[in-house]
């Protein structure tokens, strides 16, 4: 049994566990609907077996999509409440009071005028973990600018490196910035603030910004370029194209291979598979690489991926086809471990990370908006959100 203070009520109330597995079990999740990085944040803690609640505006989010096929939303709920209408706020607020955790998106300042603000939210749930998920923070000079992923990543470093040194830097979908630097890094604030609320009743807000996340990923890089092991520039270090065995390569059917052949023996292996043995000396000697990576293209250009994934295969060489993502779930072994899985006849990556004792799956697909409202209502015991309880405007 979990249990939740319930300011409406002036103390302590037991609620059941909600329908769920997985390590979060139990948990309770208010989502504010958005789109982006929140979404996604919030699916993760769904697919860890919490119970995520997203509450959705009228008219939907503006994703360009069938919610159908928004696999962001899968393992969540939906209820539909119009946050500006006089009752909106207090019926999302019912919710918070039986919640462990709130996620909302919004541009800072923006929940705190809809009503649902930290502070209103404490009022009612004082155990209560809020997370926020901007790009810029809540606070700073352009904390109220508009903005995307690719300018969030931009003047943190991050996107610089990415790219050929004679192109624009190369933009990595929005995965770096929206997701890695934004929901997973409010994931784990969400759930260091949950353990802290478990173990002193107190919750807490979690500014989770997509500039600090980005900055952060590149925490060892920052490091190597503090010991002159790095230099400030694209395509002119180990790890980011400038090495010629550490980098990805065209084949003769126009697709593509990657090296990672770091180490000697794994560079020796490398070498030989691909048939130029010759060029050992050539890992550590800088001048060579130029050349080193034309033998390499050179090579690379005589045989199809597939041929090439052939002679690779079963070796510690370091180098695996470039796949695509209708191809991926096909690979041999994402295929043997069930890395993507089918639901709804969608086929999307399956939840991760593993548990040997708490496993998770995909156990609905996508929530439509509202769908889940009599339910939910009876679930968390918030007869308020049935249209037939709310008080006649």
């Amino acid at each position: 049994m979990l249990h939740h203070l319930c300011h409406s009520t002036g103390g302590w109330m037991t609620t059941a566990r909600t329908p769920g597995q997985g390590p979060l079990a139990g948990v309770r999740v208010v989502e504010l609907a958005g789109i982006g990085p929140g979404p996604f944040a919030a699916m993760l803690l769904a697919d860890l077996g919490a119970d995520v609640v997203r509450v959705d505006r009228p008219g939907g989010p503006g994703l360009a999509i069938d919610p159908a096929y928004d696999v962001t939303n899968r393992n969540k709920r939906s209820v539909v409440v119009d946050l500006k209408s006089p009752d909106g706020p207090a019926r999302v607020l019912d919710l918070v009071a039986r919640a462990d955790v709130l996620v909302e998106g919004y541009r800072p300042g923006v929940a705190e005028r809809l009503g649902v603000g930290p502070g209103d939210c404490h009022a009612r749930n004082p155990r209560l973990v809020y997370g926020r998920m901007t790009g810029w923070g809540q606070d700073g000079p352009l904390a109220q600018r508009a903005g995307h992923d690719i300018a969030y990543i931009a003047p943190t470093g991050t996107l610089g490196m990415i790219g050929r040194p004679d192109e624009p830097p190369a933009v990595p979908a929005n995965l770096l910035g929206d997701y890695a630097g934004g929901s997973l890094y409010l994931v784990v604030g969400v759930l260091a603030a949950l353990h802290h609320a478990r173990a002193t009743g107190t919750g807490q807000v979690v500014d989770a910004a997509i500039v600090d996340g980005a900055s952060h990923l590149a925490t060892m890089i920052h490091g190597m370029l503090a010991a002159g092991g790095w230099q400030d520039r694209r395509g002119a270090n180990l790890l980011d194209g400038g090495c010629p065995y550490y980098g990805t390569y065209e084949t003769a059917d126009g697709r593509h291979m990657a090296v990672g052949a770091l180490e000697s023996r794994f560079y020796a292996q490398f070498l030989a598979l691909l048939g130029i043995e010759d060029r050992a000396e050539a890992r550590k000697d800088v001048s060579q690489w130029g050349e080193l990576r034309e033998q390499v293209a050179i090579r690379f250009k005589t045989r199809t991926r597939d041929e090439w994934t052939a002679v690779f295969e079963g070796s510690d060489a370091c180098v695996a086809p470039v796949l695509s993502l209708r191809e991926a779930p096909h690979h041999p072994h994402l295929a043997a471990r069930g890395t993507f899985t089918d639901h709804g006849g969608i086929t999307q990556p399956a939840p991760a990370p593993r548990f040997s004792a708490t496993p998770t799956s995909v156990r609905t697909g996508p929530a439509q908006p509202g769908a889940d409202t009599a339910e939910v209502a009876r679930d968390w015991d918030v007869p308020g959100l049935l249209p037939s309880s709310r008080n006649p405007q």
